[in-house]
């Protein structure tokens, strides 16, 4: 069985959607055995364990930003370390991120093929910005790599952009669990989440499934509350930098029968809130995909965004979703208003057309189909 060696920043405890994704696609490919070389950032975990279908090696003090630059400095050792022992048939980084500068490093010490996947959702400009030091390193993660795969039109153009000249490039997109977001939960029961938001009887709940980070803009929709009716309160899901920030803002514009911050949600609960909610929002600065968008679209749930990243793949407005303008609350409140307006035949219109586009795209079937087209080409 060929071996394949993934460098990530980041693994399991510490996920995001590039993390989720990496997972769901090893755990269904068994054709090939896959071994991970990340950073440790926490010293009670172990060195070495097996986490689904990867073997993966922590490297590192148990210091986040340290053990981030070791692993970008020092992670291509691990792997020469381990190549010589499992002799990998290919290195596969995911994003271009302080993993990916180990694994340009690695690659060219060995020779062996080098994927690149990009799923970043910070903006480029931000990521330059972080690299500017390192800048000529860090175009050869995108130059010397082998293949490239990309969440999306707007990242493989970026891809591209930074000088990737390989053959070997396609649109992979991260799926959504469409059996957990489209299973239909009891009535009573999602009244009692509903019950628990703590708003008014009556109230047009809007929701959103974000980090609370500025690319995610929601205090845009926050400030967008006063163009709504009072009836439209917002249920907020996740935590981040700006909670301390964002309970101001809601303090200041008197919101607070209106706005609830519910905390982190598993993905488990998440499907229950969105059945409980009327509307679901991310109005982001940018965006490499959003998973939280394509999670809504399956629960049924009418669902907002802005055409920035790789939002238009999948959202077309008044077709599959609705788009409103960036850092624009009054023309969030209009969206939502437009969205409060439906007709239940337009709403399952517009349900049945999400689904057809994450059915045809964005299941993990397709996703692995496409996965191990590139293993096997980049392998050989």
């Amino acid at each position: 069985m060929k071996k394949i060696l993934i460098y990530s920043t980041a693994y399991f405890p510490f996920v995001g959607g590039a993390e989720v994704a990496m997972k769901e696609i090893t755990d269904r490919v068994e054709s090939y055995e896959f071994h991970m070389v990340t950073a440790l950032m926490d010293r009670t975990l172990p060195r070495k364990e097996k986490v689904g279908n990867v073997m993966v090696y922590r490297v590192g003090i148990g210091h986040p930003m340290a053990d981030k630059l070791m692993l970008a400095l020092r992670g291509h050792k691990k792997g020469l370390q381990l190549h010589k022992k499992l002799q990998f048939s290919a290195v596969w980084s995911l994003m271009a991120s302080y993993n990916g500068f180990a694994a340009q490093t690695f690659a060219k010490k060995t020779g062996i093929p080098h994927l690149l996947t990009l799923q970043e959702g910070d903006p480029i400009e931000y990521i330059l910005h972080k690299v500017r030091f390192v800048r000529s390193w860090f175009n050869k993660i995108f130059t010397e790599a082998t293949a490239l795969t990309a969440l999306s039109t707007y990242l493989l153009n970026w891809g591209l952009d930074m000088g990737f000249k390989g053959t070997l490039k396609e649109i992979v997109p991260n799926g959504a669990d469409v059996a957990r977001f489209t299973k239909i939960h009891p009535a009573d029961e999602i009244r009692a989440i509903r019950d628990s938001f703590g708003f008014a009887p009556g109230a047009f709940v809007v929701m959103t499934a974000s980090r609370l980070v500025v690319k995610n803009a929601v205090e845009d929709v926050i400030r967008a509350l006063p163009f709504l009716p009072e009836h439209v309160c917002f249920a907020v899901c996740g935590s981040g930098e700006l909670l301390s920030h964002l309970e101001g803002v809601v303090e200041e514009l008197g919101l607070e029968q209106r706005v609830n911050f519910l905390g982190n949600k598993s993905h488990e609960e998440l499907p229950k809130i969105m059945q409980a909610s009327d509307c679901s929002i991310r109005p982001s600065i940018t965006e490499g995909l959003g998973c939280s968008f394509l999670e809504s679209m399956a629960a049924g749930l009418p669902t907002i965004g802005t055409m920035v990243g790789g939002i238009p793949d999948f959202l077309e407005d008044g077709v599959t979703g609705f788009a409103c303008e960036v850092q624009n609350p009054k023309s969030i409140a209009d969206t939502i208003m437009r969205v409060m307006d439906l007709s239940e035949l337009e709403k399952k219109t517009i349900q049945r057309n999400a689904m057809a586009v994450i059915n045809d795209r964005y299941n993990w079937t397709y996703i692995v189909k496409r996965m191990n087209h590139f293993f096997k080409e980049i392998c050989a």
